[in-house]
């Protein structure tokens, strides 16, 4: 995360998009947020129903400062867009967590105030930290943690089902015989494992013939680099910090934040230093926002 910088001069002119959302899980927050973002700037209020007019009300903008009150999927569909409009890095953002516990943790990781009042205080009042991304090469983002889990293990004797008559047959057989003696003991199984080639900067982390259990990806915040982690079947953690990280093999399932992408065979992830900028606490209470917590 690079040092703050602090906003431009001039009356300040918002567009404040409200996700659905956060209309319906916290309308009291969402309108403290307006009051306190009408009563400190020009603000222009958007109240989109879907993706499609949240993606156009952003595309409108002009040159309005955009501040997205919502959750950590609205905070990703506004930087993806800019992102893909080529204007991430002209631009900054703000956001007013509004939202579950459970689908704010990548805003509060990133530093954003818990609270619609500190937030929206921040966007008026903060400094813009220039934050590092994770971009694909199909053009997705990662603001903070890619994961590649292992999928589960599959219980024995699990194959491809049976279908029509065969299947309910095995149905009434599964029936009649746990009615007859008790379910055996499942035997303990190994945690389920992927077979893929990893390379950090083009220096091999892992191959196929390798199982793993686990790949991780994390943003530094600012430097341009990312923390990678790959969990072998043994438990071993092999370490390594890179621009760029390349995955490869069988079908394969990844977690870019909290959204799922995949099945894909390969991917490659690059760090873009300091591509999008975010309103945060200032330099009096930046030690809150030190750095991204994952």
């Amino acid at each position: 995360m690079s040092a703050a910088e602090p906003p431009g001069d001039g009356d300040d002119q918002l567009l404040v998009v409200i996700d659905p959302v956060a209309r319906r899980s916290d309308g009291e927050s969402v309108r403290i947020a307006k009051d306190v973002l009408s009563a400190g700037a020009h603000a222009k209020i958007c109240l989109p129903d879907t993706p499609e007019e949240f993606a156009r009300a952003l595309s409108r903008r002009g040159a309005r400062r955009p501040v997205v009150v919502g959750d950590d999927h609205a905070l990703l569909r506004a930087v993806a867009q800019l992102h893909r409009e080529r204007e991430l890095a002209a631009g900054v953002l703000s956001l007013i967590p509004v939202g579950a516990a459970h689908a704010l943790e990548v805003a509060h990781a990133l530093g954003v105030p818990r609270g619609a009042v500190a937030a929206a205080r921040t966007a008026l009042d903060g400094a813009v930290r220039r934050l590092d991304l994770l971009v694909d090469d199909s053009d997705g983002v990662v603001l903070g943690r890619l994961r590649i889990p292992a999928p589960p293990p599959q219980p024995p004797g699990s194959g491809t089902p049976h279908a029509g008559v065969t299947a309910v047959w095995d149905t009434c057989r599964s029936l009649v015989t746990s009615l007859v003696r008790p379910a055996p003991v499942a035997a303990t199984t190994n945690p389920g494992t992927h077979r893929l080639r990893i390379e950090a900067d083009g220096v091999l982390l892992s191959d196929l013939d390798t199982p793993i259990r686990d790949l991780s990806v994390t943003s530094q915040g600012g430097g341009g680099l990312a923390d990678v982690v790959v969990r072998t079947g043994s438990g071993e953690d092999v370490t390594a910090e890179a621009k760029a990280v390349t995955v490869s093999g069988g079908d394969f399932r990844y977690r870019a934040d909290i959204q799922t992408g995949g099945p894909v065979r390969t991917r490659t992830w690059t760090v873009r230093a300091g591509a999008w900028g975010l309103m945060l606490p200032g330099p009096a209470s930046a030690d809150a926002a030190a750095g991204a917590r994952w």
